[in-house]
């Protein structure tokens, strides 16, 4: 059962060095394999891809668009227990949304479960698999442990007729969940604890979400990654380290079926501090409560940083930024966001927003009075142009950028300081007004005409800018300050008898209900992305309503690693 998929290879582009490339380099100069490149991605639809998957789906796509080769989204669907048809439709979603090119290339393994039944009928007439009673308890009991070797199975030996009857009645159902399996017959004494008579079948009477109840034998993943790989003639099959091991077993069923042989190919999967991106831990954290649903801005999943309003330019980038390595490590969560923020400096509009807003009146501004000033959209694209921003008598500021009684290094707005009014003008403080509590409600300034714009003719200098918005104009919009999900680096890690909830972080969403924001962002389009000066960088919610705006926060303005990078440029 093989699939035609020819490409031609274009001369190899300037990409970033990593072994696999060489290794793919190396295999055009020899034509090993005719001068193909041709990858997969081949995901298991038991949960929703995470930033760890983007990795991988940077790597296999990017590397068949450089070379010029063909790159096919597989599904490794065996499992219809945990299965399901939302996380087929999601997966595809976020290839595509990621910039991963399949065109009419998406498989699935079930698409070949005929012809693995048949490579399995083939094994047992070779004499190389066996069906096995032995309970899955007992299989792994038999299989050993690293230092100790493994102890045939009672039922090794059957006959070759034997074996073909018993398969063929666990494919017609005749044995309940568990009770036999279709065993490789290979060497209980390996080393590789992968070799000790793998299980290739097992019994599993559940509808398949595509195959219905056609099958209740299902293969294992060992056995059928490697095979789907030679029906679709990859040529370099990608997969991360903790599938070294399982490297031997790969080839093994390969060469004993004397079909075409890809090449496997190791490499670190992505690790992030602050997060978990373990399928399991992701569905408990769904199913339990702990967040609304896989496209929760606080997940790692695709689609979840996709509605906090990343970029997949900026993931993209990310990935070819950590590079590719044989060795696991941990990468900075400030590392991503500081690829968030690059990417979003140079696309996203700026408007102002006041997230918690605190009343200000110009005293000697005239009353009815409404001005428009002119704003800059992005001060990184000249095309982006400019907008109107009405200005009146009565502002909105937000409260942490007045103090009464100021703290030394504090120059932003106090009674008889003079400040700039981001577009509009210097006003000074002269008085407040407090509600029953002492609380300031309410600030009243002057401001100089001669200052419209920002700039003194007299060439007087301040020492801080503020944003603002005209209150008579400012629309209310919902606001969601998301911050990490963990509250420590290593969420993995917690005490004996502890659960890993133990490390979620309680202050990782404030919700803003009634926050201001420029008129023009009435009717702003769902994951519409702009920065909120001096605030961050925040996407348009997909909650939204015609009455009322949401906001997710996406990444706060501050860059650590940009700093770091600044510091390294400056030494000798």
């Amino acid at each position: 059962m093989a699939i035609d998929q020819t490409s031609e290879p274009k001369a190899a582009a300037a990409g970033p060095s990593h072994f696999i490339r060489e290794i793919i380099l190396e295999d055009l100069k020899t034509n090993k394999w005719g001068g193909r490149v041709h990858t997969r991605f081949p995901p298991e639809p038991n949960g929703y891809l995470h930033i760890g998957h983007a990795k991988s789906i940077s790597i296999n796509f990017g590397l068949a668009q450089e070379f010029g080769g063909l790159c096919n989204l597989r599904f490794d669907d065996t499992n219809p227990s945990k299965e399901e048809t939302e996380y087929v439709d999601s997966i595809i979603e976020d290839v595509r949304w990621l910039g991963g090119d399949f065109g009419d290339r998406l498989f699935y393994a079930s698409d070949y479960f005929q012809q693995l039944y048949e490579w399995a009928v083939q094994l047992i007439k070779a004499g190389k698999a066996y069906v096995c009673d032995l309970t899955a308890e007992q299989v792994r009991e038999y299989r050993g442990t690293l230092t100790d070797p493994g102890r045939e199975s009672p039922w090794r030996n059957r006959s070759i007729e034997e074996n073909l009857d018993l398969f063929e009645r666990m494919k017609k159902g005749e044995f309940p969940d568990g009770a036999r399996t279709l065993r490789a017959k290979i060497d209980m004494a390996s080393r590789n604890l992968n070799l000790r008579d793998p299980v290739m079948y097992r019994i599993l009477h559940a509808d398949h979400h595509r195959t219905g109840d056609k099958w209740c034998i299902y293969p294992m993943y060992d056995f059928t990654h490697g095979e789907s790989d030679s029906i679709e003639r990859i040529t370099h099959s990608i997969c991360t380290l903790e599938f070294e091991d399982h490297r031997p077993l790969y080839d093994w069923y390969l060469e004993q079926l004397g079909i075409y042989h890809p090449q496997q190919i190791e490499f670190d999967r992505l690790n992030l501090t602050y997060t978990l991106l373990s399928k399991r831990r992701l569905l408990t954290l769904v199913k339990e409560g702990y967040v609304s649903g896989w496209d929760d801005p606080r997940m790692p999943t695709i689609t979840g940083i996709r509605r906090r309003g990343y970029t997949p330019e900026a993931i993209r980038n990310f990935c070819r930024a950590i590079g590719v390595s044989k060795t696991n490590g941990t990468i900075e969560l400030s590392l991503l966001e500081h690829h968030v923020r690059e990417d979003l400096n140079k696309r996203a509009l700026r408007v102002m927003a006041v997230l918690r807003p605190l009343r200000v009146v110009i005293d000697n501004y005239p009353e009815g009075q409404t001005e428009e000033m002119e704003a800059t959209n992005n001060p990184e694209d000249a095309s982006a142009g400019t907008r109107k921003v009405p200005f009146s008598r009565v502002l909105y500021i937000e409260q942490d950028d007045f103090r009464e009684d100021p703290p030394k290094q504090y120059f932003r707005l106090s009674p008889g300081r003079e400040v700039r009014l981001r577009y509009g003008y210097f006003i000074t403080a002269q008085s407040v007004v407090k509600d029953a509590s002492g609380q300031v409600v309410e600030v009243h300034c002057t401001y100089d005409p001669a200052t419209r714009g920002g700039n003194a003719p007299d060439g007087r200098k301040v020492k801080s800018t503020i944003h603002w918005l005209s209150a008579a104009h400012a629309m209310e919009a919902e606001v969601r300050l998301y911050d990490n999900l963990f509250a420590v680096p290593n969420p993995g890690d917690v005490p004996e008898g502890q659960e890993f909830t133990v490390n979620l972080n309680p202050k990782s969403l404030e919700v803003v209900p009634n926050a201001k924001l420029e008129p023009g962002l009435r009717g702003a389009a769902v994951a519409s992305r702009y920065q909120f000066e001096r605030l961050g960088y925040f996407c348009v919610d997909k909650d939204s309503t015609s009455g009322k705006l949401v906001f997710n926060r996406t990444v706060g303005l501050r860059d650590t690693w940009a700093k770091i990078e600044k510091a390294q440029q400056a030494k000798p």
